[in-house]
């Protein structure tokens, strides 16, 4: 397979180019508002003077048929192991390739690897769909409608939340976050299943994949 990637910065794609890459969830940001509950690497654990530490992320603890139990930060919520949600997108362009990143070599959790989703913590009174557009215009600097397809109990590595996955069309340029990303390409279905066996991509965004594809099919099919 050839792949031609893109470094960052700058980082910007249009969606009708040639350019693929090989690239790969649940991308988690190189932020205070993550979907893994990270950020980037130190090497001292101690804070720097006139350093602001970063606003505490809160989210909504749910249970197991995802109803508020009431609101906790998303640091607590890993550490215990309480449920809470995340939304992620699969970002295709005009024809049907996947976005997809390889992660920045600085992040605390999955340094250089690759995800096929976009995504983060949906915050306190905030739904599944408006987290997604909102995390792909911090991510990608896009703002585009997004589509529900699946909502699942994801046992991930660092924990189980509840997971919904979007869709998105972008016919655009994108910009992503180098602070979270490396590069970015499109791929074909082909080279993304060539690269799956190739390359390490982000565990619980492959889950991601697989239900968002099988729904896609469902859907597909309801509608011929």
């Amino acid at each position: 397979m050839t792949a031609t990637e893109r470094r960052l910065p700058p980082a910007m794609m249009h969606a009708g180019t040639g350019l693929t890459v090989i690239a790969a969830l649940l991308a988690c940001r190189a932020s205070p508002r993550s979907r893994c509950g990270e950020g980037t690497q130190s090497s001292s654990s101690a804070p720097e003077a006139g350093i602001v530490s970063p606003v505490i992320e809160l989210v909504e603890r749910v249970d197991d048929q995802d109803r508020v139990l009431g609101v906790v930060s998303r640091d607590d919520a890993i550490r215990h192991g309480w449920l809470h949600r995340v939304a992620a997108t699969v970002c295709r362009d005009e024809r049907g390739r996947f976005l997809v990143s390889r992660r920045a070599a600085g992040l605390s959790r999955f340094p250089g690897y690759h995800e096929v989703s976009f995504g983060g913590a949906v915050t306190v009174g905030e739904s599944y769909q408006a987290a997604a557009r909102r995390e792909l215009e911090e991510e990608l600097g896009v703002s585009v409608p997004v589509h529900e397809m699946v909502k699942f109990l994801c046992h991930g590595q660092i924990g189980s939340y509840w997971l919904g996955v979007h869709e998105a069309v972008i016919t655009g340029d994108v910009v992503p976050d180098p602070r979270a990303m490396s590069w970015v390409g499109w791929m074909t279905r082909a080279e993304l299943d060539e690269a799956m066996q190739r390359r390490r991509f982000v565990p619980d965004g492959q889950e991601a994949l697989r239900r968002y594809l099988k729904a896609h099919e469902t859907s597909s099919g309801s509608r011929a």
